[in-house]
């Protein structure tokens, strides 16, 4: 949904509702992404990001720009890579692999943290507050899943082509490469058109209910 539509529906808790969820996506999960992404690396070798300030929380030293403004005006949107020199790598595939699945993970896991979140909040008595923040709550784990299961998509430049790309005959995945900047244009329109929406929910919605499942049984067995 467009902000821009949004805007000409009048409608403030929607404005508020959609504007605060692009915010928190910017400031908090996209920094996080990356910030696990150079971790990784530095933790597998290559210290490039940490040399360039890129491992820490701080959002502004991952925002990209026209990623934002993309983000905020579309709903898509992306923060600034964190910067990998595979060479430094003590095993150069295993380190790439970690460290492309690191983003993923960390989103994974924040979801997890805010389902288990959501559970507690669910035992206080329900008053507007404690509503606020279970929709906050929900939202949260729900768009960090949404990241997660994107950004594990096979494709050129998310980080599920760097996983296939290090499984892959090397001369095929730089075949593949070649054509990186028309595959990247062909990802935006599937985004813009919805094409990818149904799959990328699907898959969310089967994962969140793996990750709620314990949460969910403790809490039953609780009240």
């Amino acid at each position: 949904m467009s902000l821009l539509s949004v805007l000409r529906s009048g409608e403030p808790s929607l404005i508020f509702a959609v504007i605060f969820s692009r915010i928190f996506v910017v400031f908090f999960c996209l920094p996080v992404h990356e910030l696990a992404h150079g971790w990784a690396a530095y933790k597998m070798g290559d210290s490039t990001a940490k040399n360039l300030g890129r491992l820490t929380f701080n959002p502004f030293a991952h925002l990209d720009l026209f990623g934002t403004i993309m983000l905020f005006l579309f709903g898509i949107g992306y923060a600034n890579p964190v910067p990998v020199n595979t060479r430094n790598f003590k095993e150069p595939k295993k380190g790439m692999i970690v460290t492309a699945l690191a983003g993923p993970g960390s989103n994974v896991l924040m979801a997890c943290i805010f389902v288990c979140l959501y559970y507690v909040v669910l035992l206080f008595p329900q008053n507007v507050a404690v509503l606020f923040i279970l929709s906050f709550l929900s939202f949260a784990a729900s768009v960090n899943i949404s990241l997660a299961v994107f950004n594990l998509l096979p494709i050129p430049p998310l980080d599920g082509s760097k996983v296939i790309g290090f499984l892959i005959p090397s001369k095929a995945y730089f075949k593949i490469l070649q054509y990186e900047r028309y595959i990247m244009i062909a990802l935006l329109l599937l985004l813009f058109t919805g094409a990818l929406n149904t799959p990328i929910a699907l898959i969310s919605d089967w994962l969140m209910k793996i990750i709620s499942f314990i949460p969910n049984l403790i809490y039953n067995l609780v009240v």
